[in-house]
């Protein structure tokens, strides 16, 4: 069964590659391929979260190269949960998109499949130079999608995304280097064990290229004041890419959670904890920030895209206390605010689509067409994101809040989590009176018929937070055990030391 490790990268890949020679087919052709490959690919995902649910590590060694020194994908608890969140996000935007809005670029839907298969490298892998190459994947297939659908406004904001994630490749590329340079290896298990043994004018060159690393993922998670890109870049590009894209930033947050507590944990010695300190302030003003600019939002997109930044907030303050309790609740809500803010950009889309001339801008227009259906969506998606009683994000903050020990930490998070739970909430209901209650007298434009695919698959990823709270109890021990497995170093480092069964392919093994 452990042959399924390699599947969520080669489904992607052979997907992808197909469609590069389909680029002249029939749409309909490229659209069944593309769904076919992304079920696929979470039929893969979810046999790998069976198989992740039972503790033990799996190693896949690519060419019978025994780690530390071969290319090795790794799979846990924590992987597996990022692979099934990704697919089942995937699979969505991928079905909304076939009602129309893969129209215009031939290669849409390949670009959509490297990205998975990006996202998935990155999930996986137990390098540091290979998650650098996961990041190059996946954000190389993502210039060509937020440029998808042209126009001068989207020209710009892609111009800043790629030239500040250009900035960020490079010194991640700089950053593992003066890391290489003191350790002689990259693979992670490895940097675990021979990170606290350096000493002398080494420990400060490793020092600063953990500290790089740390930049180039708050970069990649947009943190304060990493993250001003973000919202022109996301509001800009399309729905199915938008949604997808909600994705990208917990691609930062779960580097950030797979190398620090392994690499720089308890165990590191000078330089345990590395730079924890000034992660919690800055995931607090973060979370702040973005609150500020959902209030400030004038159109339904921007607003999600900063309520991409408050999760971003909320999900890094109690991982940056460094306890199992907090992970497992960051954990929770990481899967809740992911679906929750794809969603919303999904129902963002539909209503400017349903409003003529007036789009998504939170301005009063006449009533639009579908109106109900829409409201219901987007309560649905804003009650969840504000953290509302009895949707998933409610259940996800509350965990946040229970995870803190009384102290000074305890009364910031809790102050600014609640405080900027309710400034949320402001926004929302700024935005959704204005948008559906208050409407004018006058005639509106014939809107684009709706079409099936892009309503159910909005309607089934908006109700996805009802199914959280379904499977709360399964979801929250699961991602107590997540928690657990990853704060034990010794079970990672394991790899390593025992040398990887290989009964019949010389690929793959098992390590309990």
């Amino acid at each position: 069964m452990t042959h399924w490790l390699i599947a969520p990268i080669l489904i992607p890949l052979l997907g992808g590659i197909l469609q590069v020679f389909m680029g002249y087919a029939p749409i309909s052709l490229r659209r069944t391929l593309a769904i076919a490959t992304t079920v696929l690919m979470l039929v893969s995902a979810v046999v790998l979260l069976a198989l992740a649910s039972d503790g033990s590590y799996r190693v896949y060694a690519f060419g019978n190269w025994q780690p530390p020194f071969g290319i090795v994908l790794v799979l846990d608890r924590l992987a597996a949960l990022m692979l099934v969140l990704t697919a089942v996000l995937g699979l969505f935007c991928h079905i909304y998109a076939s009602g129309g809005a893969d129209e215009g670029n031939r290669q849409f839907h390949g670009l959509f499949l490297f990205q998975l298969m990006g996202l998935n490298i990155a999930f996986l892998t137990g390098d540091l130079f290979n998650l650098f190459v996961a990041f190059e994947v996946l954000l190389i297939a993502s210039y060509g999608l937020l440029m998808h659908g042209g126009g001068s406004s989207r020209t710009v904001a892609g111009l800043h995304y790629v030239v500040l994630n250009l900035a960020g490749s490079a010194l991640f590329l700089i950053s593992v280097g003066m890391i290489y340079s003191v350790t002689g290896t990259l693979n992670m298990a490895d940097l675990a064990v021979k990170i606290p043994q350096v000493t002398g004018n080494n420990l400060n060159l490793v020092k600063a290229g953990g500290m790089m690393l740390l930049v180039v993922f708050g970069l990649k998670a947009a943190i304060l004041p990493l993250c001003f890109w973000l919202p022109k870049a996301y509001a800009r590009a399309t729905a199915p890419v938008a949604a997808l894209f909600a994705v990208m930033t917990k691609v930062g947050i779960y580097a950030i959670v797979r190398i620090y507590p392994l690499m720089f944990g308890d165990d590191a010695g000078e330089l345990a904890n590395l730079g924890m300190d000034w992660l919690f302030p800055l995931a607090l003003v973060t979370l702040s920030m973005g609150v500020i600019g959902a209030l400030g939002a004038d159109n339904l997109k921007t607003l999600v895209a900063w309520q991409v930044i408050i999760s971003v907030g909320t999900l890094l303050a109690p991982i940056a206390l460094g306890s199992e309790a907090g992970l497992s609740a960051a954990l929770f809500y990481l899967v809740s605010t992911t679906w929750t803010v794809a969603a919303l950009f999904l129902v963002s889309e539909l209503v400017a689509s349903q409003r003529g001339a007036a789009g998504d801008s939170i301005v009063t227009a006449p009533k639009m067409h579908h109106r109900t259906f829409l409201s219901v969506l987007f309560l649905i998606g804003a009650v969840a994101a504000a953290g509302l009683p009895p949707l998933s994000g409610f259940f996800g903050k509350l965990l946040i809040l229970q995870s803190v020990e009384p102290g000074a930490e305890m009364a910031w998070l809790w102050g600014v989590l609640l405080i900027g739970g309710f400034l949320t909430l402001i926004a929302y209901s700024r935005a959704g009176s204005i948008v559906f209650w208050w409407n004018i007298d006058g005639h509106l434009e014939t809107p684009e018929p709706m079409n099936n695919r892009v309503a159910i698959s909005t309607g089934i990823l908006t109700c996805l937070t009802m199914l959280i709270v379904v499977l709360a109890g399964p979801l929250s021990d699961f991602t107590r055990a997540t928690a657990e497995q990853v704060y034990d170093n010794q079970g990672y480092i394991n790899i390593l030391q025992t040398p990887v069964h290989i009964p019949q392919n010389p690929l793959v093994g098992e390590i309990n």
